[in-house]
């Protein structure tokens, strides 16, 4: 038996959301938001804590700073049931941080990324690969020092018995490279639809999905409220969102992830596991912030 259903390699950094129908504007303008919230952040660390939250035992590989930032975030994983005895804290290092403004259905994001690139796939050590099930990589495009041995690191992983998955994130620099040497190495690729469609330009999220199902072993596409749709090979899958009250889409795709995450890890039907996945990043979205709001199985279930 693996110690860790789930490990994730990724990066720290709180959020600091910002709520309010206001645009920032130099010129010492001060304008004022409706709400604020220091809440856990990170692509990578949303994911692990709402996999913890539906049952996984899930363990957490990164880097953060000795400093107040990173103080937060390790009490705010331990809290969560993600175990971080992996992480590394380096002394006078600086966690980053994520500010983001909500404004309606969009968002803007400022990020210092601190310790968020710094990441090595050495840093990952084959013993901790061997007690786990399966590996997750998120905020690829963040994490600039993993991404040339990434594809290695995965093959290590497969060696050792483990799948893989990774979860893009957006591209700041709009390039959308390196995924021909890392996909024929991912056995799950998990995109937004914007992400899916640069990755190919291809004409539709339908073809998107499908011709990246050529490179990787299973593609799930999350399309917000409209829900999701998955690929293997040839075939096409859909699931419907369910109705909810949303107070902030932050960090939805991410509990995506962790519910598609946890049906896969069980072996559920395709169709089972991508429902699970888009009533876990709509049932998030009931409060500001990526994991208030993350729900339990049985939460989830319901809704199957």
């Amino acid at each position: 038996m693996s110690d860790y259903d789930l490990l994730i390699a990724g990066e720290i950094n709180p959020d600091l959301i910002l709520t309010g129908d206001v645009t920032p504007a130099f010129g010492q303008a001060e304008k004022l938001v409706e709400d604020a919230t220091l809440t856990v952040g990170s692509s990578s660390v949303i994911v692990a804590c709402g996999a913890a939250r539906l049952g996984l035992r899930v363990a957490f590989i990164g880097l953060c700073g000795d400093d107040l930032f990173g103080q937060f975030m390790l009490a705010e994983m331990q809290r969560r049931g993600v175990n971080t005895s992996h992480v590394i804290v380096r002394e006078n290092g600086r966690t980053g941080l994520s500010i983001i403004l909500n404004r309606g259905d969009d968002r803007a994001i400022l990020t210092f990324p601190g310790l968020i690139s710094a990441l090595r796939a050495a840093d990952i050590p084959d013993a901790l690969l061997a007690r786990s099930r399966h590996l997750h990589i998120a905020s690829y495009f963040l994490q600039t020092a993993l991404q040339p041995d990434l594809p290695g690191l995965f093959q290590r992983a497969h060696t050792l018995g483990l799948t893989t998955s990774l979860d893009p994130n957006y591209d700041p620099s709009g390039r959308w490279e390196g995924f021909d040497q890392l996909l024929p190495h991912t056995d799950l690729f998990l995109p937004n639809q914007q992400e899916a469609l640069a990755l190919t330009q291809a004409p539709s999220v339908e073809d998107a999905a499908q011709l990246l199902a050529r490179r990787a072993g299973l593609v799930a596409v999350k399309l917000g409220a409209a829900g999701a749709l998955a690929a293997r090979g040839e075939t096409l899958v859909r699931a419907t969102s369910i109705p909810v009250q949303v107070a902030d889409t932050v960090g939805a795709g991410d509990s995506f992830d962790a519910g598609f995450l946890f049906g896969y890890l069980q072996g559920w039907p395709l169709e089972k596991t991508l429902r699970l996945a888009t009533v876990c990043g709509a049932l998030s979205t009931r409060q500001p912030g990526g994991v208030a709001a993350q729900p339990t199985l049985e939460e989830a279930l319901v809704h199957l």
